[in-house]
């Protein structure tokens, strides 16, 4: 018997200009990646692997996978749910806020529950995606938590200037635009509007969070768990996730059981990602600062993400700084 959906290595054209969205069969709850008729129900899994607002893991991306995932070999509301796979420290406020917003927009117009499996790390902007999710489940060894904002940090140097007879001029027109200019005196509230905006990202993600995930208390996340990470045992009894020591099958077959799906009943998980080109993800990698990367920096090549160009980030990783 012809099967038809064979989808191993299919790619479709997106209108996003981060590359070519593809399918592929991933493992089902008992590990069968078997090719099923397209008439299958699937659950499409979306791997979110590294530091948000980098290489395709932008809003744009998203938005456009997600369209993506209602054509084509998805088409005819073939998916019944959708598993995001974790592993990432967060990323800038605006892809992580976007993201999030797409996946929301996604289950409330296809009424398909979404879950989230971390395998590594979930922290800052990956707790503010997950608040997407209707269930969040975790391996033992992962590392969760980090709720909040920074910005920064940010140099001065006008006193080593001063103190070598450095001089550097700003021109500028309106009242702080110069503001935290490492090259003059820090001035008194120079940095009071910034500073609101860190207060109102941060009550916006806190707010997002504890709606999501109800087992949390406000009063202590913000005056005792702060912006630490917790091992994932911990983080389930303080509520930042609802099941650990689980494994990538049982959370695709609880997934299964939310989307409607009878046990021995048939269905295709299906991975959808952004492939781009090889040169681009030198380019844009964490390693960004590498001197590999900062070779490829200097050729002509386009560049297609925001290097983190948002001043404001939820996000964890030390090594940034």
């Amino acid at each position: 018997m012809l099967i038809i959906g064979f989808i191993v290595s299919f790619g479709m054209r997106s209108s996003s200009d981060t590359g070519k969205t593809s399918f592929a069969i991933q493992p089902d709850a008992q590990g069968s990646r078997t090719p099923l008729p397209m008439t299958t129900p699937a659950l499409l899994k979306i791997t979110l692997n590294g530091i948000l607002g980098t290489g395709s893991l932008t809003t744009s991306s998203i938005e456009n996978l997600l369209m993506d995932s209602r054509e084509g070999l998805l088409k005819n509301s073939r998916v019944k749910g959708v598993l995001l796979c974790m592993n990432t420290p967060g990323g800038t406020v605006t892809d992580s806020n976007g993201i999030y917003e797409a996946l929301q927009t996604y289950k409330e117009r296809y009424k398909v529950p979404i879950f989230a499996y971390i395998d590594g790390t979930c922290a800052s902007g990956g707790m503010y995606i997950t608040s997407a999710a209707d269930k969040v489940y975790a391996s033992s060894i992962s590392i969760v938590g980090s709720i909040g904002v920074i910005l920064g940090p940010i140099f001065n140097f006008y006193g080593l200037m001063e103190k070598w007879g450095v001089q550097a001029t700003t021109i500028s027109k309106g009242k702080n635009k110069a503001m935290l200019n490492p090259f003059a005196p820090l001035q008194e509230h120079d940095d009071a509007s910034l500073q609101t905006i860190s207060e109102y990202l941060y009550d916006h993600f806190v707010n997002l969070v504890v709606k999501a995930r109800t087992r949390l208390d406000r009063e202590q996340l913000v005056d005792v768990y702060g912006a630490q990470v917790y091992a994932a045992p911990e983080a389930e009894k303080i509520g930042f996730i609802d099941n650990t020591g689980a494994s990538y099958s049982q959370t695709v077959a609880a997934l299964a059981a939310a989307a409607g799906i009878q046990e021995g009943e048939p269905y295709q998980v299906i991975e959808c990602k952004i492939h781009r080109p090889f040169l681009s993800d030198l380019v844009d990698s964490s390693a960004l600062f590498s001197p590999i990367a900062k070779l490829f920096k200097m050729l002509p090549l386009k560049k297609e993400s925001s290097h983190l160009q948002d001043p404001f980030l939820y996000l964890y990783h030390p090594k940034t700084f």
